[in-house]
C-alpha cells in the first residue's frame, strides 16, 4: 500500500514538472516569441495542439490525484464508488451516529429469504460447532431490494443465540443529507451504548490514535461477550474495519449496497425477488385475493397471473415498491392489478428522465405520494428538510407547522402508506431511496422553505432543550433560554434528570445533525445557540472530542456574524471540556481568549466564570500564583454582581489553592465561607466539595478526627447525589486519614475502593490517588514489589496528565521505597526531583515530608550530620505552615540524629517534644514506640 502511495505521488511529483513545462512553453508558443531548438520548435508552431496535450495531462493528473486521495462525493449515484468517509474522529468535525440498543421492529414485507436465512444460519453453526470466531457477514444488493430489512429478520431469528444484547449503528454511507459517520464518531455512540462512562472513552487531538483506543475498547468490551451488530449502510471497508469486535462469540451483519473487502466475510448477496415470490408478497400485503386483484383481467387466473408478473416486473421485484405498491390496493379496494398497472405506467412516463433502474422504483414512490391528501402531501415533502435521521411527532410537528396531534396522524398514515418505517420509541425513518425522493420534491420548492423548515426544527430543540437543562445544569447556573418566538412549539414531557439523560441520547445525532445544516445554511445564530444548549449534556456525557467540534464550530459562526459574546461563551465552553480532556495548555490558553472577549463586551458574569475555570486549569498544573490571581478576580467581579453562587465557587477554589500552597488558616476560611453560602443556596455538590477540601486541611493540620468527620460528611452527600466519581475522591481522603492514625485495614479497604471505581469511570488522575496511596500502604506492610508496582504506575499517570503536585508526591514515597530496597542512589535522585517541583509549586508542607524522609534515609546509612540538617530544615519548614505531623517526624529525626552522636540528653529533650505531639494528634501507638525507645536505651 506504502508503495503503491508512493509510486502515485512520485507520478504527481514528475507530472508536476512536465505540466508546469508545458504550460510555459505553450504560453510562450502563443506569444510567438524567439524560435524553439529541437522538438520544442514543434510546439511553437502547433500551438493549439500542445494546449490540448497540456489538458490531456492535467487531466490524468487528476485521475492519479482522486485515487491517491481515495475521496468521494458526499452523495453519489447506486453504481458510483462510495462516498469517502470523514478522517476518524477528527477534532474539527462533528457528528453522531445513531444507536439503537435493540433491534428495530421487523418487517412485515419480510418474504421468503429461505435461501439466505438457511445459509446464515448454517455458516454461524459451523463455526461454533469448530470454535473459531464468527465471520463478518456482508449483506450486499441493490438499493431497495430488502438488505435492512433481511438483516433486521436474520437478528429477530437469531436473536436468542446472542443474549448479551443486539445493537443496530446506521453508518449513514448512502443517506442524502448526510456524511457517512467517521469511525470514531460510530465507536463513541457504541461505547456510550453499551454503559462506558464518558470517562472512559477515550479522547485527544490525535485522530488515528483516538479511534485506534476507542477500538481497542470496544474490543475489549465484547471480548468476552455473545452479541449481535447490525452495521446498517456501510459505505466502505476502511469505515467499517475499527469496528468490528475481536472476540470469538459475536455477530456482524453489515449491509452496504456496494461488496466490501471485509476480511474472512461471508457474502450474502440479496437480489431481486422471483417473480413468484414478488407475486406473492404483493397479493399477502394487499390483503386482497388473487381473484379479486384480477376481477376485470381477461383470461381468467392465468390472466391475472400474467397481469400480477407484469406489475411486479414493472417495479423491479423489489420488496419496497412492491409494498408501496400493495398499501395503493389495500386503501383502492375498487383498483384491480390492471388499474394499478395503468397508473404505474402512466407515473414511469412522468419520470421519463430518470435511469430504468430508477424509474422502477421511483414510479412507485411517485403513485403512492400522488394518492395522498394535498395536506399529506405538503407535511411528506417537509421531510425531505429534516436533516436528521430518525424523527418523532413533536420533531415532525415543528418541521410540518402543525400541531402534534396532526403529524402524529399524518406520520401514522405515511406509516400505512409504507413511505416510511417505525422505528423503537414511537420514532420514524425513511427509507433512503424514499429520503431522496421526499428531498427531490422538497428541492422543487423555495429555497425559503428549506431554511424556514430547518429554522422550525432547530427552534424546537433550543426549546426542548431548555426543558432537559433545568435538571442537567446545576442549581442556580444559568439555563439556555428557549427561543422568544417559541410559545407554539410543544415539547416533550420530561420530568427528571433520567428522563432529559435519555431524551437527549436519542436525540444527540439528530441535533448535531441540524447544527451541521444550519451552519451550511448561514443559520449562525441558531449555531450558536444550540451548540450552548447542547453544552451541559455533552460537558456531563461526552465524548468530549465531540463537545469540543462542536464549540468551535460555534466560535466559527459567533466570528462569522461577529458576535463576540457569543465567541467569548463558546470559547468559554472550550475551554472547560478542554481541561476535561487534561488538554490543560490548551484549555488555558482557550479560557484565556474567553475572558478577553467577555472583558471587551461588558459581560462580568461571563468574565468572572471564565476567570474560575481558568484558576481551575492553573490549580491543576500547580501554577498557583495564577490561580489564585484568577480565582481573587473572579471573586472580587462575583461579589460586585452580588453572585452568591459564583462567590461560593471561587471562593472554594481559591481555599484549594491556599491549601495547595500549605496557608491552612486563609484555606479554612475561604472554605467555611463558601461552604456556608453552598448551605445558603442548598448547592449540595458544593457543599460537599467544601466539606472534602477542609477535610484536607484538617488532615494536614493534624486533627484527624475532625478530617474524618469533614470526609464522612462529604462522601455521605456524594451517596445522596449518587455521583460515584466524587465517592471515590473521599473515599481515597478517609483512607489518608485513617492511615494516618494506625488504621491500615480500612485504610485499605477505603483506597482500594476509590480505585476500583475511579478505574470503572476512567478517571486517570483519581486512579493514580489511588494508587499512590495504596503504595504507601504495601511498603509500610513490607510488599515492596507491589509497592514498587503502583509508584510507578502512579507517576507515569501524574507524568501524562502534566500534574506537578502528583509527580512531586510520588517521587518522595519512591525516594521511601527505594531507601527501603537498599537503593540509596536511586532514594536521593526521587528526594531531589521532588524537593525541587515542591519548592517551584510553593507546597512547603510538602517540602518538609519529603525533607523528613530523606532524613531518615541519610540517618539509617550513616550520613547523621547530613541528616540532621535535613531533619532540622524540615522543622522549620513545618513550624512556619502550622503541621504539626510534620514537626513532630523533624523532632523525633533530630533526637534520633542527637542520640547516635552521644548528645543523650539533648537528644531526650527533643524526643520528648515529638512524643508530646504525637500524643496530642492521637498517635499513641508512635509515642509509645519512642518511650519504649528513650526506657530501653537509657537503661543501656
Amino acid at each position: 500500500m506504502r508503495m503503491r502511495r508512493g509510486m502515485a505521488i512520485a507520478v504527481l511529483a514528475g507530472g508536476g514538472v512536465a505540466t508546469t513545462m508545458l504550460v510555459g512553453l505553450v504560453t510562450n508558443a502563443v506569444s510567438e516569441q524567439t524560435e524553439w531548438p529541437s522538438w520544442l520548435g514543434w510546439m511553437q508552431h502547433h500551438a493549439w495542439l500542445s494546449f490540448v496535450l497540456l489538458g490531456a495531462m492535467l487531466t490524468g493528473l487528476t485521475i492519479v490525484l482522486a485515487m491517491v486521495s481515495d475521496g468521494g462525493a458526499p452523495e453519489q449515484s447506486p453504481g458510483a464508488d462510495p462516498p469517502a468517509v470523514r478522517p476518524n474522529g477528527a477534532p474539527g468535525l462533528l457528528g453522531a451516529a445513531l444507536v439503537l440498543r435493540s433491534l428495530p421492529r421487523d418487517t412485515a414485507a419480510f418474504t421468503n429469504r429461505t435461501a439466505e436465512l438457511e445459509h446464515l444460519v448454517s455458516s454461524v453453526e459451523s463455526a461454533t460447532r469448530q470454535g473459531t470466531a464468527l465471520p463478518v457477514h456482508v449483506i450486499d444488493g441493490m438499493p431497495g431490494v430488502g438488505k435492512t430489512s433481511f438483516a433486521v429478520h436474520a437478528g429477530h431469528a437469531l436473536a436468542t443465540r446472542f443474549p448479551d444484547g443486539q445493537i443496530f449503528v446506521n453508518l449513514n454511507g448512502h443517506t442524502t443529507g448526510r456524511s457517512p459517520v467517521a469511525p470514531a464518531e460510530a465507536l463513541a455512540s457504541l461505547l456510550a451504548a453499551t454503559g462506558v462512562p464518558t470517562q472512559q472513552i477515550p479522547v485527544g487531538d490525535d485522530a488515528g490514535a483516538v479511534t485506534e483506543a476507542r477500538a481497542a475498547l470496544w474490543r475489549g468490551r465484547l471480548a468476552d461477550k455473545k452479541a449481535l451488530l447490525i452495521l446498517d449502510n456501510a459505505a466502505s471497508y476502511r469505515q467499517l474495519e475499527p469496528l468490528l469486535p475481536g472476540g470469538n462469540g459475536c455477530l456482524v451483519l453489515v449491509t452496504s449496497r456496494r461488496r466490501l473487502a471485509v476480511d474472512e466475510e461471508v457474502v450474502l448477496p440479496v437480489r431481486p425477488l422471483p417473480p413468484d415470490h414478488a407475486v406473492d408478497l404483493l397479493v399477502r400485503l394487499s390483503g386482497r385475493s388473487v381473484a379479486d386483484l384480477g376481477a376485470t383481467a381477461p383470461g381468467g387466473a392465468t390472466g391475472t397471473t400474467r397481469m400480477l408478473e407484469q406489475l411486479v416486473q414493472l417495479c423491479g421485484h423489489l420488496p419496497l415498491g412492491l409494498s408501496l405498491l400493495a398499501a395503493r390496493l389495500r386503501h383502492h379496494p375498487s383498483w384491480s392489478a390492471e388499474d394499478l398497472r395503468d397508473r404505474l405506467l402512466v407515473a414511469q412516463d412522468r419520470l421519463s428522465e430518470l435511469r430504468a433502474g430508477d424509474r422502477a422504483v421511483t414510479a412507485t414512490f411517485d403513485l403512492s405520494y400522488r394518492d395522498l391528501p394535498l395536506e399529506l402531501q405538503h407535511f411528506f415533502r417537509g421531510l425531505g428538510f429534516y436533516p436528521g435521521t430518525d424523527i418523532d411527532a413533536y420533531v415532525a410537528a415543528a418541521l410540518g407547522d402543525v400541531r402534534q396531534s396532526h403529524a402524529r396522524r399524518h406520520l401514522d398514515a405515511l406509516y400505512d402508506a409504507h413511505l416510511i418505517d417505525e422505528h423503537p420509541g414511537n420514532r420514524y425513518r425513511l427509507h433512503d431511496l424514499l429520503r431522496d425522493y421526499a428531498r427531490d420534491l422538497a428541492d422543487e420548492g423555495e429555497r425559503m422553505d428549506h431554511v424556514q423548515a430547518v429554522q422550525r426544527v432547530c427552534t424546537y430543540y433550543l426549546a426542548s432543550l431548555a426543558v432537559a437543562n433545568r435538571y442537567l445544569v446545576r442549581g442556580g447556573a444559568d439555563i439556555p433560554p428557549p427561543p422568544e418566538d417559541a410559545g407554539h412549539v410543544e415539547t416533550p414531557v420530561i420530568e427528571s434528570r433520567a428522563a432529559a439523560l435519555s431524551w437527549l441520547e436519542g436525540e444527540r445525532a439528530n441535533v448535531l445533525a441540524c447544527i451541521t445544516r444550519a451552519n451550511h445554511l448561514g443559520l449562525h445564530d441558531l449555531v450558536v445557540r444550540l451548540a450552548a444548549a447542547m453544552g451541559a449534556f455533552l460537558r456531563q456525557e461526552g465524548p468530549w472530542d465531540q463537545a469540543v467540534a462542536l464549540h468551535r464550530t460555534a466560535a466559527d459562526a459567533a466570528r462569522i456574524v461577529g458576535d463576540r459574546h457569543a465567541l467569548a461563551a463558546a470559547l468559554a465552553e472550550a475551554g472547560v471540556v478542554r481541561r476535561f480532556m487534561a488538554a490543560y495548555q490548551d484549555a488555558a490558553q482557550t479560557l484565556g481568549e474567553a475572558v478577553r472577549e467577555y472583558d471587551a463586551v461588558g459581560d462580568l458574569s461571563g468574565k468572572a466564570a471564565a476567570l474560575n475555570q481558568l484558576g481551575i486549569v492553573w490549580y491543576l498544573i500547580a501554577d498557583n500564583a495564577a490561580a489564585e490571581q484568577s480565582q481573587s478576580e473572579a471573586l472580587d467581579v462575583y461579589r460586585q454582581l452580588g453572585d452568591r453562587l459564583g462567590q461560593a465557587n471561587a471562593l472554594a477554589d481559591l481555599g484549594m489553592v491556599r491549601r495547595q500552597t500549605s496557608r491552612f488558616t486563609p484555606a479554612i476560611e475561604a472554605q467555611n465561607e463558601a461552604l456556608a453560602i453552598y448551605r445558603e443556596l442548598n448547592d449540595r455538590y458544593g457543599q460537599g466539595n467544601s466539606l472534602r477540601d477542609l477535610g484536607v486541611v484538617h488532615c494536614l493540620m493534624g486533627e484527624y478526627e475532625v478530617a474524618e468527620r469533614r470526609h464522612q460528611a462529604a462522601y455521605d452527600i456524594y451517596q445522596e447525589l449518587d455521583d460515584r466519581d466524587h465517592q471515590a475522591y473521599a473515599l481515597n481522603e478517609l483512607g489518608v486519614v485513617r492511615r494516618l492514625t494506625g488504621d491500615r485495614e480500612r485504610a485499605r479497604a477505603d483506597s482500594t475502593r476509590a480505585l476500583e471505581l475511579h478505574t470503572e469511570l476512567g478517571d486517570r488522575f483519581g486512579r493514580a490517588n489511588s494508587l499512590r496511596h495504596l503504595g504507601v500502604l504495601d511498603r509500610m506492610d513490607g510488599v515492596l514489589d507491589e509497592a514498587s508496582h503502583k509508584l510507578e504506575e502512579a507517576l507515569d499517570l501524574y507524568q501524562e496528565l502534566g500534574s506537578r503536585g502528583g509527580v512531586a508526591a510520588t517521587l518522595g514515597e519512591l525516594g521511601v521505597l527505594r531507601g527501603a530496597e537498599g537503593e540509596a542512589d536511586e532514594a536521593t535522585a526521587a528526594f531531589e526531583a521532588g524537593l525541587q517541583i515542591l519548592r517551584e509549586l510553593g507546597d512547603q508542607c510538602g517540602e518538609a515530608q519529603v525533607l523528613n524522609h530523606w532524613g531518615n534515609l541519610l540517618l539509617s546509612s550513616g550520613g547523621v550530620l547530613a541528616g540532621r540538617n535535613r531533619f532540622v530544615e524540615a522543622l522549620e519548614l513545618a513550624r512556619e505552615i502550622g503541621s504539626p505531623l510534620e514537626v513532630a517526624h523533624g523532632l523525633e529525626g533530630v533526637g534520633r540524629c542527637e542520640w547516635v552522636t552521644g548528645g543523650r540528653d539533648g537528644a531526650e529533650t527533643w524526643l520528648r517534644e515529638a512524643i508530646g505531639i504525637y500524643r496530642q494528634l492521637g498517635l499513641n501507638d508512635v509515642g509509645d514506640q519512642l518511650e519504649e525507645l528513650l526506657v530501653t536505651q537509657g537503661a543501656g
